[in-house]
């Protein structure tokens, strides 16, 4: 049995009470589920600024309803202490994933950033510590590598941020680190590597690239690259992030410690590749989609050019093992794309 599987085990016949920030987001949905399949006890904590409720309904049905009498939510945002405080009562482990992302998002709204990423942790650290939990895991970003050249990207070396999300997510980390010398807390901080699957929001200017990219291309329309298309990704399946945060949750850390891992695959995708990737796949079964070819735009500010996770430190120290790369993904994620996206449309093959 691999780390996690052990865990799940382990879970299954121990269960205890978790808090999740951003709960109806993206990757907060996917751990409240996994959670509660894993028979625990779940407090869901969510603004819905950037989450949906059809993603906490979506997790519902794929529970049950035994399950979901395990669940409370609590509508509310982590820029408030006293939401914070009430929320981290009786909580064993903390998963923060509540955040407002994306660079070009930061770059246009810096206030609005910072006052969910940077001031909103802090007021989750405070009412973490003054709640006594032992655990917090929370979401930085690979945006904090900055302008460092070096591949693979080791935890250890960081550039230069390139943007207000990025030096926010770095913020965290400082912080985190501040906290744990002065606190009796450890805390757990998962650099994502563009993370994607099943309830990634395709709609809005600030929408990831895959489910963007296959919403336009089920219309048949053609997707816009930023550059030259050599710009490279280390795509990440959302089942692997889930893993992810439940190990640094629960493998045994010192009472005061802080630390960050990379999550990923260490795989690097160009967006060329992706492209011809996400057009062969749905081709497959619409022979339109196939003939599609992207436009190209002038380069972006504040994009990393290549990004690639060194994952070493994870796998030594919280096992990590990732379960699917980014055809394995795709070919899981692309389904619930086409049938949740443009109603009408046939299932993948």
């Amino acid at each position: 049995m691999t780390a996690y599987e052990q865990l799940c085990d382990s879970l299954r016949h121990s269960p205890k009470q978790w808090l999740v920030t951003g709960a109806a987001g993206f990757i907060g949905s996917h751990l409240t589920q996994q959670l509660l399949s894993l028979g625990q006890r779940v407090r869901a904590l969510d603004n819905f600024a950037t989450g949906h409720r059809r993603n906490l309904d979506d997790v519902r049905r794929m529970v049950g309803e035994e399950a979901w009498t395990r669940f409370e939510f609590v509508e509310g945002s982590i820029t408030d202490a006293d939401t914070c405080s009430t929320t981290c009562q009786g909580v064993d482990f903390i998963l923060h994933q509540a955040a407002l992302g994306s660079v070009p998002r930061s770059i246009a709204t810096p206030l609005n950033t910072h006052a969910a990423n940077a001031t909103g942790f802090v007021h989750m650290l405070h009412a973490a510590v003054q709640a006594g939990v032992k655990r917090m895991v929370y979401a930085s970003s690979s945006s904090v590598y900055g302008d460092s050249p070096d591949l693979p990207k080791k935890e250890s070396v960081i550039g230069r941020p390139l943007s207000p999300y990025a030096a926010s997510k770095r913020v965290d980390e400082i912080y985190a680190d501040a906290f744990a010398n002065c606190y009796p807390i450890s805390l757990a901080g998962l650099r994502y590597f563009n993370v994607f699957g099943a309830r990634q929001d395709p709609a809005g200017p600030y929408a990831a690239v895959i489910p963007k990219w296959v919403a336009l291309l089920l219309r048949t329309e053609s997707p816009e690259i930023y550059g030259d298309g050599e710009t490279s990704r280390d795509f990440t399946y959302i089942a692997n992030v889930v893993q992810a945060n439940l190990l640094a949750a629960c493998t045994p850390m010192p009472d005061r410690h802080s630390t960050v891992y990379n999550v990923a695959v260490h795989d690097r995708t160009s967006l060329n590749t992706l492209f011809s990737a996400l057009t062969h796949i749905l081709g497959e079964s619409r022979p339109d989609i196939a003939a599609l070819r992207p436009t190209y735009k002038d380069f972006r500010a504040g994009d990393v050019r290549h990004s690639l996770a060194d994952i070493s430190k994870a796998v030594s120290e919280l096992g990590y093992c990732p379960t699917h790369d980014l055809a394995t993904g795709l070919r899981e994620a692309l389904n619930w794309y086409a049938c949740e996206l443009p109603a009408g449309l046939p299932q993948l093959a």
